[in-house]
């Protein structure tokens, strides 16, 4: 660990890009069909020792997929009784857009929290 970066006050450049890239690694995963997951977890288990940061931001883009997987798959489930049909859409694009979203934050220095998400990584 570099104890200087430790701190969470110095968010350099390097920092914030890899704390973006946490949250855009799921848009790569949802091409690939599974990697929406796994994808903000491989690279947040490979710099969250560097800073602070990346591991705040990583924990959080992990959660928001996680919780962002069982939403789409209970709005799947409930396409059998029609109102899945208008959850399932809003789930995908909530999978798309709030990543942008927290990138773009994270890039310029500022934590972001997904909203309705469930912290399962503490």
């Amino acid at each position: 660990m570099n104890e200087e970066n430790q701190s969470g006050s110095d968010k350099t450049r390097e920092v914030r890009k890899w704390a973006s890239l946490c949250h855009l690694a799921a848009l790569v995963g949802i091409i690939s069909g599974v990697g929406f997951v796994v994808g903000p977890l491989i690279v947040w288990l490979m710099k969250r020792e560097d800073h602070v940061f990346i591991d705040q931001q990583g924990k959080e883009a992990v959660n928001f997929q996680i919780t962002l997987f069982i939403a789409a798959f209970v709005s799947g489930l409930l396409t059998f009784v029609i109102i899945g049909l208008v959850l399932l859409p809003i789930a995908l694009l909530l999978m798309v857009i709030l990543p942008i979203i927290a990138a773009v934050k994270t890039n310029d220095g500022h934590d972001y929290k997904y909203p309705f998400t469930i912290r399962f990584i503490k």
